[in-house]
């Protein structure tokens, strides 16, 4: 994808038309956030993810508006933080998300983590009540299990279109893409690279030589070939454009299934966080 490449292809979900594509700013900091975000943009990303908890809203808000790319053509995530899950907390939260972001509204906004101390029917109620008054036009969650997607449907008056976990080659995530694909959900997949182990795999790397790719574009293209979204967060814009160039190749049937293999590691990368679910 270079600045006048076609956007990378959408998934649709309950009316949503997510990037297939988009650029992760997990511990993206001061003019480096906004140059990345912004540099994205000009090369044809359309999907930017952030999150209260980053601490980075402002600056991505910035890099939207000055990437001289419509709105309308941006799909923007934020994520609220477990501990503004009570009803009013909520509402409050995704406010200060838009005045962050000076914004109107967002793409999607999802429940960052499960949040046990607050009753999950509270946190969804309210969460539809953001969407309804215009705050975000869809709504979603983040590191649910399998029994939290099911306890979210039965609670939503509004449909929920993503759960975004962590999902790379070395981590079966199976049983949560059956749950979500159950509910006509996205997955949407953070650390889609492993923090860079895959860019080092030799069997990723053999397959990748046999396409003219790199171990971790084939890492991307193992994920997207499933109709998983990606958002690989890198701090250098030649990553931008390695990691959009995923589109113009295919992995074989066997290619897919002896990558799948390395899932028997079962290498989680990120800790349970604040909610800490038992993990499918």
């Amino acid at each position: 994808m270079t600045a006048n490449q076609n956007p990378a292809p959408a998934l649709s979900a309950h009316g949503a038309r997510i990037p297939l594509l988009g650029l992760g700013t997990w511990d993206l900091r001061g003019r480096v956030c906004a140059d990345m975000v912004e540099a994205a943009l000009r090369m044809g990303y359309r999907h930017i993810d952030t999150a209260e908890m980053y601490d980075n809203e402002c600056l991505v808000g910035e890099a939207v508006r000055a990437s001289g790319v419509r709105r309308g053509d941006i799909f923007l995530t934020t994520k609220i933080w477990p501990s503004h899950f009570a009803a009013a907390d909520l509402a409050r939260a995704a406010r200060d998300c838009l005045t962050r972001l000076a914004l109107s509204e967002v793409d999607l906004l999802l429940l960052h983590w499960p949040n046990p101390q607050i009753a999950l029917p509270e946190t969804i109620g309210a969460l539809c009540k953001v969407k309804r008054d215009g705050l975000a036009h869809h709504i979603g969650v983040s590191n649910f299990n399998v029994a939290l997607i099911e306890a979210a449907w039965k609670a939503t008056s509004e449909p929920l279109i993503c759960d975004q976990v962590e999902c790379h080659p070395y981590l079966d995530q199976s049983k949560v893409l059956a749950a979500c694909r159950r509910h006509g959900m996205a997955v949407t997949a953070y650390s889609p690279i492993a923090q860079g182990i895959a860019g080092g795999d030799k069997v990723l790397a053999r397959i990748g030589a046999a396409h003219n790719k790199s171990a971790a574009q084939v890492s991307l293209r193992f994920l997207v070939q499933q109709d998983i979204v990606v958002i690989p967060r890198t701090s250098k814009k030649t990553r931008l454009s390695e990691n959009a160039a995923i589109f113009d190749f295919s992995l074989s049937d066997s290619e897919m299934a002896e990558i799948a293999a390395l899932s028997r590691a079962g290498r989680r990368l990120i800790p349970a966080g604040f909610g800490r679910p038992d993990w499918d």
